[in-house]
């Protein structure tokens, strides 16, 4: 038996330049997002508020990272085509800590390894994915 396991985990660096990623694509748009980088646990990696973007932005941004990390699928239309024809889960997955069914939420995957998640909030989940599918593009030289 081995007692330990060794999970590959986002670096900072790589999640403050997510973070960059995503802001450069908002300011495109003239969004102000809030964007959250969590680890492959769902610890907290790194985080940023643009100047005025909502507040609430701040807990969806975190919801969308958690849910993403959590089970390793994107937020939003994924999520929706996963459990529409179930009702039971389509009811049950609203009430999970932490949950939520916008888009804006993504896996991040190094290597084709689950390393972290990143939240985007801030416009409309349409927008909000966008931020994050920009802000992923900057893994195509690392991985």
């Amino acid at each position: 038996m081995n007692p330990t396991i060794h999970r590959p985990t986002i670096s900072l660096e790589l999640a403050q330049r997510l973070i960059e990623a995503a802001e450069a694509h908002a300011r495109t748009t003239g969004l102000a997002i809030a964007t959250t980088v969590v680890d492959e646990s769902g610890i907290l990696k790194a985080f940023s508020r643009m100047d005025h973007a909502a507040l609430i932005a701040v807990g969806a941004s975190r919801k969308k990272a958690l849910t993403a990390v959590g089970f390793g699928i994107p937020t939003g239309q994924a999520w929706h085509d996963f459990i529409k024809d179930d009702p039971i889960l389509m009811n049950g997955a609203g009430q999970l800590d932490d949950f939520i069914l916008l888009g804006g939420g993504l896996p991040i995957r190094v290597a084709n390894v689950l390393v972290g998640a990143i939240g985007v909030s801030g416009g409309h989940y349409a927008q909000d994915e966008a931020c994050a599918k920009a802000a992923l593009s900057v893994l195509e030289p690392v991985a």
